[in-house]
């Protein structure tokens, strides 16, 4: 079972076309809170008149993720924007890699409530309670292999092998196993 995903989507529309835009954005959110783990969605543009939109949607594992994105009502849905939307740009995100940070400016809310981020000083605790034993590792690892290279690229080879374990694996794993403490109401 997989934790929380959100999908970042970037997508052009005619300025002109803002109206349509609003309506196809609703239509969609409506279909997919009918589906299950559905979290919310909302959007975000740089500036009013702006033809980039970036959209997030999250849902609470990939499985349900995948039961939406597969299903007839979503093609039916992006179907129906053809001709005013073309995305560019689509990317997936677990765990910590920078979803605390909320949008800068929103031109829609979210149409469900979202928890603040955690405090910074607890997402300094995750990163550090996987960074320290990942590198750890990888330098005791580099020590027998890599003794003799020159610094500058014993140092890249380690980070070459961490950045990935780190982004795909150790953040997504601590966050799940962490999210009740990351999380805990915060008292004033």
């Amino acid at each position: 079972m997989s934790g929380p995903v959100t999908v970042s989507i970037t997508r052009q529309v005619d300025p002109s076309q803002e109206d349509q835009m609003l309506a196809w954005l609703r239509a969609g959110t409506e279909l997919a809170e009918r589906f299950d783990g559905f979290l919310g969605s909302g959007w975000v543009r740089p500036e009013e008149s702006s033809s980039e939109w970036h959209m997030l949607y999250r849902f609470s594992s990939q499985e349900s993720l995948e039961a939406w994105e597969l299903s007839a009502q979503r093609r039916w849905w992006l179907d129906s924007a053809q001709g005013f939307v073309d995305e560019s740009s689509r990317e997936h995100r677990t765990g910590i890699e920078g979803w605390f940070d909320e949008p800068s400016s929103v031109d829609v809310q979210d149409l469900r409530s979202t928890a603040p981020p955690p405090p910074r000083w607890k997402q300094m605790c995750a990163i550090f309670i996987v960074f320290y034993p990942l590198s750890l590792a990888a330098n005791y690892v580099a020590k027998d292999f890599a003794a003799d290279w020159w610094l500058p690229l014993r140092v890249l080879a380690i980070v070459a092998v961490m950045t990935p374990l780190m982004t795909y694996v150790a953040l997504p794993w601590i966050t799940r196993l962490l999210h009740g403490w990351l999380n805990a109401a915060r008292t004033p």
